[in-house]
């Protein structure tokens, strides 16, 4: 169960290791039958579907385990991304976002995702770099002045976004964009906290960054409001 990436990465050498077979000598045997089967995406659906046994059956055994459940949703993440993009897989196929997509599992992993995202932000906020830029020796670079917490902040959320964008269907996805919400508007109240401690200083290095902070992420989230 600890171990996902074993059957994961073997049915991706299956899948690599055979295409050259399947294109040069079946391919064309289905081509003169005038068949309309890719003997390549055929082979891969097949063992996609091996996968997607073996995934409803392990899922029940870690749902409550964070560690292995975080685990092997990133692996099998992993997967997909290496399926479709090295191997041509098709997203009319059945795939394995359908079965993180089941309840059981699909509620479980946002509980996971928020867990895990608040801890993030607990770090990146607790830390000694929180509200300095990673740049600000470098003028060009840095026009906006943007403190370390912020910035790891917008790149917490891209990440989630990249998680959950190739979920199949719309409502999915906005129980995703819901949780994101609700990290901004968890930020923004972080934010606002500290910066109630720097009201005496408000022209203080802290109380700048904050607002700085604020202007990049709203500016930010502009840039993302034509991203469907």
């Amino acid at each position: 169960l600890n171990k996902p990436e074993w059957y994961l990465t073997q049915v991706l050498m299956w899948i690599g290791n055979h295409a050259k077979f399947l294109d040069d000598k079946i391919q064309p045997i289905l081509d003169k039958a005038g068949s309309s089967v890719n003997a390549g995406l055929e082979f891969s659906r097949a063992l996609v579907m091996l996968i997607l046994e073996k995934l409803a059956a392990d899922i029940p055994c870690l749902l409550y385990d964070d560690t292995l459940f975080c685990h092997l949703v990133d692996e099998v993440l992993l997967f997909e991304r290496e399926l479709y993009s090295v191997h041509g897989y098709l997203s009319s196929l059945p795939s394995c976002m359908h079965i993180l997509s089941e309840e059981s599992c699909f509620q479980r992993w946002l509980t996971v995702e928020k867990k895990f995202a608040l801890q993030k932000m607990d770090s990146m906020l607790s830390s000694e770099a929180a509200w300095i830029s990673q740049y600000k020796d470098i003028t060009d670079v840095d026009e906006m002045k943007v403190p370390d917490c912020a910035e790891t902040f917008m790149t917490l959320l891209l990440v989630i976004t990249d998680r959950y964008k190739n979920l199949p269907t719309a409502s999915r996805k906005l129980q995703f964009l819901g949780l994101q919400k609700e990290l901004v508007d968890d930020f923004r109240i972080r934010l606002t906290q500290v910066m109630k401690e720097e009201t005496r200083a408000s022209l203080g290095f802290r109380y700048c960054a904050i607002l700085n902070a604020v202007n990049y992420i709203a500016t930010v989230l502009a840039d993302w409001a034509d991203n469907v």
